[in-house]
């Protein structure tokens, strides 16, 4: 009896033990269930929480949730809450994140202020106070002319300054990537966490008030650039930016009891080991005069709140892709942290393998129709190749490589894939230069060649045999002024010829654009000068047949790597012989550069070569362009001036003002006289190109006037013809085939071309 009544005893003493526990764990932790743990669509999870106090661990943990706009605040800092995230062992650091709305400072913007708009610092100070300013954070200024500071960091002063230079700017590649000054300029906190900050705009020296317009400075721990950054008066608009906050859990309070099931990993005599069969994982530290727990879920297959009793639950890998995946045609069990697959019975397998053979099938299907696809489209390309390779006279070419097999110097046929590849597919950003008769791109042969690559805009299908003997032709000349040809590809539409690449220009815009890299001196004019007369020379007697250019002009007369000579742009060339003895290339002359005679006949010889190469020595001797002078009140064109001022003994005043100084005036009077007798009215009179090239040499080698000897034709013979030349004419129209039917001592060559 005795005995019955000393157990009654303890009875009531167990309930209150029992009782003292369950409230103290229901006051530490309430259940979420019974707390509101959303406001305005944001998550708040314990220790956050909103309303009694038993919700949220401490007063600074608490969230005040406006009845009106759902908008969620931390009451003990007064700011805005945007984001509230839990510790997560994947990430490298070991605390939580808060993301909340900080103010911005501006100045100038449209609320009208002189005077910058400074809001209180950010002050998550405090005893207690469990959060910190990430490192994530930076201080950003925007506009023209802002200059931020932080204050409240004590001994330090941090800033930066933006303005709109883009002087002031580094390279394009750092300017994508952050804010270096241009538009908007960056820089980084105290790497210790500080718990008071503010920020402050002021003017940089140098500058008013009222430069820039609207200027603001925030912190932020969003990244910006000065390709992303928007408007100053939008972040004035929108009067805040993302500032991170990091948090510590606090367990200074009695309260707070240790979380059952978690692996203190702080525990050194544990080795910081764990299993997968661990749910929870806390590690301890000791911040800002409180100790703090950090606790997360087991990332290998753990979720929830870890700071909840039992809020690490364990996640069903079946249920998701991954355990789907990897069990394919087996069974997935799942496991406390993991899971596995087992095999089914058999009964269960049948479905499963007609499944996958009928999608197995199914997938070779679209394979084949695909790779048929594939099949017929390249096919016909190769058709369409080969017909083009054909009608372009690809055979042809073929058996004229065959016959002068012996010449290594012969072009080669190119494949169209080998163009595509060094053109990178015919880039527009690889172009050099576009042209009436077609695009000049640059490439790099598989060799690392670098070449010029000129696709054509159509040819006449009635002179491939033509254009062909002449690729032929045009590819064995062999000199040292005149560019190169290495070939051609017929696989196109429109054929393709490939030269060697000539990479400083051409002559026009050396000579007439300003470059402090490169001066043209006369000693240089005159050299380029003799470069242009030997090319032209060897192309009129030295090669095969005669070869006539047809355009001579300053824009055709390339400079190399050390800005010496060279002939280009004979056009899609075409070879014919008249007689044996003549082979001319079909380029639309210029007007300005046209030999008179051969305007007004169309009967094209070699002298006209030399008017046109005449008309090239006027440049270079007076530094202007055949268009930039025009008479309003007189007839003469461009040559007609030149040949008058000459009779006149007026040299010295349109000779180019750059070299007049510098030059040997006597040489220049002798090759002014040279271009009077090549800018005759009768190509009989003029000399050939033979006879100016040694005589350009002779100028050169004779330092005295007395040494150089130039003929002086009559008034009468001497004479050049003048053309009205519209402003309006472009420089690169062709010259009509025949305007009057002049008599003339030379036969007519090859007619027009239409490609």
């Amino acid at each position: 009896m005795k005995t019955e009544t000393h157990n009654l005893v303890y009875v009531p003493i167990v309930i209150s033990v029992l009782s003292l526990f369950i409230n103290g764990v229901s006051s530490a932790r309430k259940p979420p269930d019974l707390c509101n743990r959303v406001c305005g669509g944001i998550s708040i999870p314990f220790p956050f929480g909103i309303g009694g106090k038993d919700c949220y661990l401490n007063p600074w943990y608490e969230v005040v949730c406006n009845s009106t706009t759902s908008v969620p605040f931390l009451s003990r800092i007064n700011r805005e809450l945007m984001n509230i995230s839990l510790p997560n062992d994947n990430e490298f650091y070991a605390y939580g994140v808060v993301h909340i709305k900080g103010s911005v400072t501006s100045s100038g913007c449209s609320t009208g202020a002189s005077q910058p708009l400074i809001p209180p610092p950010l002050n998550v100070s405090g005893q207690g106070s469990p959060y910190f300013l990430t490192d994530k954070n930076q201080l950003l200024a925007v506009g023209c002319n802002a200059k931020a500071i932080l204050t409240d960091v004590e001994s330090q002063i941090i800033g930066c300054e933006s303005s709109c230079d883009k002087r002031n700017s580094t390279s394009q590649e750092v300017r994508n990537n952050i804010c270096n000054g241009h538009k908007c300029c960056q820089t980084r906190i105290p790497e210790e966490k500080p718990q008071v900050i503010g920020v402050r705009l002021e003017i940089p020296e140098g500058k008013n008030t009222t430069e820039g317009g609207c200027r603001v400075a925030f912190l932020t721990s969003e990244k910006y650039s000065s390709l992303n950054v928007t408007e100053p008066e939008q972040f004035h608009a929108d009067g805040y930016a993302v500032v991170e906050l990091g948090w510590y859990f606090d367990t200074s309070d009695s309260r707070v009891l240790n979380p059952v099931g978690c692996k203190n990993v702080s525990d050194t005599t544990q080795n910081g080991g764990y299993s997968i069969e661990t749910s929870c994982l806390c590690s301890y530290g000791y911040f800002s005069g409180f100790s703090y727990r950090n606790c997360y879920c087991n990332s290998m297959g753990y979720t929830g709140n870890p700071f909840l009793p039992g809020g690490c639950v364990d996640i069903d890998e079946c249920k998701l892709e991954e355990g789907r995946k990897r069990c394919i045609g087996q069974t997935c069990v799942n496991r406390p942290g993991d899971f596995r697959c087992e095999p089914k019975k058999p009964g269960q397998l049948k479905p499963v393998v007609q499944g996958v053979l009928i999608g197995s099938a199914l997938l070779l299907f679209a394979f084949g129709i695909f790779g048929l696809y594939k099949f017929v489209k390249k096919r016909r390309r190769i058709i369409r190749m080969r017909k083009f390779f054909r009608r372009n006279g690809g055979m042809l070419l073929k058996q004229q490589l065959a016959r002068n097999e012996g010449n290594v110097e012969m072009s080669r046929i190119f494949s169209s894939n080998e163009l595509q590849k060094a053109t990178d597919n015919f880039n527009k950003n690889r172009v050099l230069g576009k042209g009436g008769q077609g695009t000049v791109y640059k490439g790099m042969l598989v060799d690392g060649r670098i070449v010029a690559v000129k696709r054509s805009k159509a040819m006449d299908e009635d002179r491939v045999e033509e254009f062909i003997n002449e690729v032929v032709v045009l590819a064995q000349i062999n000199h040292r002024n005149i560019v190169k040809l290495l070939g051609c590809c017929l696989e196109t539409e429109v054929p393709i010829l490939v030269y060697e690449f000539v990479p400083n220009g051409d002559l026009c815009k050396r000579l007439h654009d300003e470059s402090d890299d490169f001066t043209m001196t006369w000693e240089v004019r005159l050299h380029i000068a003799i470069d242009i007369a030997g090319a032209l020379s060897y192309l009129h007697s030295a090669a095969s047949f005669p070869i006539y250019h047809r355009d001579i002009k300053t824009t055709n007369i390339l400079l190399d790597e050390k800005y010496r000579v060279k002939v280009s742009d004979f056009g899609t060339s075409r070879s014919v012989t008249i007689d044996q003895t003549h082979l001319t290339t079909q380029v639309a002359g210029t007007f300005g550069y046209v030999d008179p005679e051969y305007f007004q006949s169309s009967k094209f010889t070699d002298k006209s070569d030399v008017y046109s190469f005449g008309v090239v020595l006027v440049e270079l001797l007076t530094g202007e362009k055949p268009f930039s002078r025009v008479q309003p009140e007189e007839t003469r064109g461009f040559a007609a001036h030149f040949v008058e001022a000459v009779k006149e003994n007026r040299v010295l005043d349109i000779v180019d003002k750059r070299i007049k100084d510098k030059c040997n005036m006597d040489q220049v009077m002798a090759v002014a006289k040279l271009t009077r007798r090549c800018l005759n009215r009768k190509g009989k009179k003029r000399p050939n190109m033979r006879e100016v090239s040694i005589e350009l040499e002779r100028i050169r080698s004779s330092p005295y006037d007395s040494e150089i000897h130039i003929e002086d034709d009559d008034d009468e013979e001497d004479q050049v013809m003048g053309f009205n030349i519209d402003e309006s004419w472009d420089v690169g129209t062709t010259a009509p085939a025949s305007m009057l039917t002049n008599p003339s001592d030379v036969e007519p060559l090859v007619p027009l071309r239409t490609w």
